[in-house]
């Protein structure tokens, strides 16, 4: 018998949340699905099956403008509609392949289209007009596609609240929790003589790292940070002019970064909005005690589910089932939330032990089947 034909649209597959999920994806469904892959960008960072058959729509180019990518989207949905002939379904992860995604569906491409919104439009598309005609896309195309799902319910309720998009599933990050714990054991070695905080994400404004930076300067403490971005030369210069440079630690992009996360003390997140962090989960998973700012969304699913989404701390700290909150922006309560889990052996101990407990919640085993259930339905 022969598979059922799916195509996944995204803009690469290079190192970032959503990137990771699709990776995870694509190696649970590649048995079951005849794939496609369509991607802007011949970027590829994660592993992913030989079998899946990749195809490079459009003529993007990285250094494009958000000018230049909004005038692309009908000329590159276009030319996926024409490529895209025979899948039941498409799927699109992130903004942008979800633009195209829809497009394509009203110039004709047949079967169903299927998006997925990885953050939270209303923080992510503010002051500029290319957010003004993001949050505008949005908002008029969404509704047009087959079914659409969030990552968080954070992420789900601005759809509906302030998107009114009519129907909005939720379908958490999915992970490979034993791939993960595997890694994790690889040999490498962290400075012993002080207490090791660790951090993963894209250096931007909106991961807020300077934030952290700022708040280990007062305290006897390693900070290592992996990721890359925009912000790494200008952080950089800051650890110097602080005088950091042996205490923090910027480790660049890294394959297996579960190797550095089971040898840290502690993990910490300091971001300004997200939408699923999966490096929460990634930490749980290496029985790491979790430090993060309360940002919408995401944090609070992960660390205090049984609290209300719609709660965000303004001035306290919150010494959550899973992990601790702290407000975002804040560097004296950060400060204070990284003295507190220095000092406190027991709290330490008590989150490691319960940490793979909440990280198995997201097994791709636990999730996968909704996935499944979308696409079959």
């Amino acid at each position: 018998m022969s598979k059922k034909k799916i195509s996944i649209l995204v803009n690469d597959l290079d190192s970032g949340g959503a990137e990771r999920v699709i990776s995870v994806l694509l190696d649970m469904l590649h048995s079951r699905y005849e794939i496609t892959l369509f991607m802007m960008h011949n970027i590829i960072f994660y592993d992913i099956p030989k079998d899946i058959k990749i195809v490079i729509v459009g003529n993007s180019k990285l250094k494009d403008s958000g000018v230049i990518k909004l005038l692309k989207l009908p000329f590159i949905a276009w030319q996926y509609r024409k490529l895209n002939i025979d899948s039941s379904v498409s799927l699109s992860f992130l903004s942008r392949a979800n633009y195209i995604n829809i497009f394509a569906k009203l110039f004709g491409m047949g079967g169903r289209v299927i998006v997925s919104e990885r953050s939270m439009p209303s923080l992510q598309y503010i002051g500029s007009i290319q957010g003004y005609i993001n949050r505008l896309l949005i908002r008029v195309l969404y509704n047009r596609a087959d079914i659409v799902f969030a990552n968080s319910k954070g992420n789900a309720l601005d759809l509906r609240e302030n998107f009114k998009i009519k129907d909005v599933r939720v379908i958490y990050n999915l992970f490979n929790i034993s791939r993960i714990i595997n890694l994790s054991n690889r040999y490498t070695i962290l400075d012993s003589s002080r207490f090791n905080f660790i951090t993963i994400g894209r250096l931007d404004e909106g991961k807020n790292h300077k934030l952290l930076i700022d708040a280990i300067k007062d305290i006897d403490a390693n900070l290592y940070i992996i990721g890359d971005g925009e912000l790494r030369d200008s952080l950089a210069e800051y650890i110097v002019e602080l005088g950091l440079e042996k205490r923090v630690f910027m480790l660049g992009k890294e394959k297996n970064p579960y190797k550095y996360l089971s040898k840290a003390d502690s993990f910490v997140f300091a971001s300004n909005r997200e939408g699923f962090p999966n490096v929460l989960v990634e930490a749980l998973a290496c029985r790491l005690p979790v430090i993060s700012t309360d940002c919408k969304s995401g944090p609070r699913e992960i660390l205090a589910p049984t609290t209300d989404i719609t709660v965000q701390l303004n001035s306290d700290l919150e010494i959550a089932e899973y992990g601790i909150l702290t407000p975002i922006k804040s560097i004296d309560k950060m400060r204070e939330v990284m003295r507190v889990i220095i000092d406190n052996n027991k709290l330490r101990e008590d989150y490691s032990k319960k940490a793979i407990d909440r990280a198995m919640d997201f097994d791709r085993s636990k999730i996968i089947d909704e996935f499944i259930n979308i696409i079959e339905n």
